[in-house]
């Protein structure tokens, strides 16, 4: 049976170098489960692999869509699956990395079918959030959804605005869809979580988010204005500059605001990907004990 090696773990902790440096030691190809990195118009702000890490091994799933297609985690599982499959019959061993909980959960798990929403109760609650605001859709997601609401975005109010459709169309939790019976693969799973000491990755993280504006940030929100409405830019690294750009907060404002929305987000990872029970951590810079790890777990399979 192959063996499906997932990198997981927060933004800007590396995850992008440890499965670089494990495709080429095994010789095979990388599949990236990142929910924003797919669309093709969004690069810095979405911290995309640079021209010179792509090269440097083979990716799929990056830049493939446009922000004007609708794509979800369930059109993910189907092709992500079934370009594993096709990549399998050449590889023993491949590489899935990100930090998009869902888009992995949809690969090694597989994801519900979850019910279409209805034009009224979208409506009637896009209603109810235009008058009452983001804190009281927070705590409605918190009310009917605590486990969703323990790992969502919360400043993403189109986020928490689909959960709530779907909770409210299914009279069921939103989370329990994400939480069904796993699906049988073909392929074993061995699933390598990154961590850094607390201070080191919040301190790369603000890093990065000032990499970002001086390699121009600005400049890519602004070229994307026009499609601002879409969920894709409803993005912590996007939203913010479009609030400087509209005059709402100062260029130092919307600095400050993308780095503590990032380090959130990565509080929120960590919590989705200790979810797994097979999960082992590692540091980055533990490259021999991950080595080790992944060496001895894959022999063992064989």
């Amino acid at each position: 049976m192959k063996n499906l090696i997932i990198v997981g773990g927060p933004t800007a902790v590396g995850k992008t170098e440890i499965a670089i440096w494990l495709a080429q030691k095994l010789k095979t190809e990388i599949i990236s489960a990142d929910s924003r990195q797919i669309y093709k118009e969004m690069k810095i702000g979405v911290a995309r692999p640079s021209d010179e890490e792509l090269s440097a091994a083979p990716h799929h799933f990056i830049a493939t869509k446009s922000v004007t297609e609708y794509y979800n985690a369930n059109m993910y599982e189907v092709e992500a699956l079934e370009f594993i499959n096709k990549l399998f019959k050449k590889y023993d061993n491949l590489i899935v990395v990100g930090g998009s909980g869902l888009y992995i959960d949809a690969i090694i798990r597989g994801i519900d079918d979850i019910p279409t929403v209805l034009p009224t109760v979208r409506h009637e609650l896009a209603i109810w959030y235009k008058k009452e605001g983001l804190s009281k859709l927070q705590e409605l997601a918190q009310r009917l959804d605590p486990d969703y609401f323990a790992i969502a975005d919360l400043n993403n109010p189109m986020r928490l605005l689909k959960a709530l459709e779907v909770t409210i169309q299914a009279n069921r939790p939103y989370s329990s869809f994400l939480q069904g019976q796993k699906k049988k693969r073909p392929f074993r799973t061995i699933i390598i979580g990154l961590d850094r000491p607390r201070s080191q990755l919040y301190d790369r993280i603000n890093r990065r988010v000032i990499k970002m504006v001086e390699q121009g940030l600005i400049e890519e929100v602004q070229a994307l204005s026009t499609y601002r409405n879409l969920t894709a830019l409803k993005t912590v690294g996007y939203k913010e500059i479009f609030d400087y750009l509209d005059g709402k907060i100062t260029l130092d404002q919307a600095i400050d605001l993308i780095q503590r929305n990032t380090r959130k987000y990565a509080r929120r990872q960590l919590s989705w990907f200790r979810r797994y029970r097979d999960i082992v951590w590692f540091d980055p810079e533990e490259k021999d004990q991950i080595w080790k790890y992944l060496t001895e777990k894959i022999s063992k399979f064989e």
